[in-house]
């Protein structure tokens, strides 16, 4: 999973301590303990890829180290760059405008085409 693409955005986000913290459940909780699914439930985590937002406590930080391995945490920093880049991608982007007919070539001026004249 070191190739993956959450990794290489956590990489450029530079992480510091926050008040705040959002957790985003990215593996599913079929075949996992029973006491990691209950201690899930408790964070409001319930389906996968679902983000939800804690305040930074002993407590909380106790439930993350016993689930590192199902959930992803991210700082409100690293939580507000990755929705400003999400929203960038899914932008309207302008319409391509395809023409099939080849351009005109363009006029030659007058002037020039009477020196080329009496050249010949």
């Amino acid at each position: 999973m070191s190739g993956s693409a959450f990794n290489a955005f956590k990489s450029r986000v530079p992480v510091e301590w926050s008040p705040r913290l959002y957790i985003t459940l990215v593996r599913g909780l079929p075949g996992t303990r029973r006491l990691h699914r209950r201690t899930l439930e408790a964070m409001r985590l319930r389906r996968c890829h679902r983000t939800v937002e804690h305040r930074t406590t002993p407590s909380l930080l106790g439930m993350l180290t016993q689930v590192k391995r199902l959930v992803v945490v991210e700082t409100e920093e690293m939580y507000n760059a990755r929705r400003q880049a999400e929203e960038e991608r899914r932008a309207p982007r302008p319409p391509l405008v395809v023409s099939h007919h080849p351009p005109a070539p363009p006029p030659k001026p007058a002037a020039a085409a009477a020196v080329g004249a009496s050249a010949q």
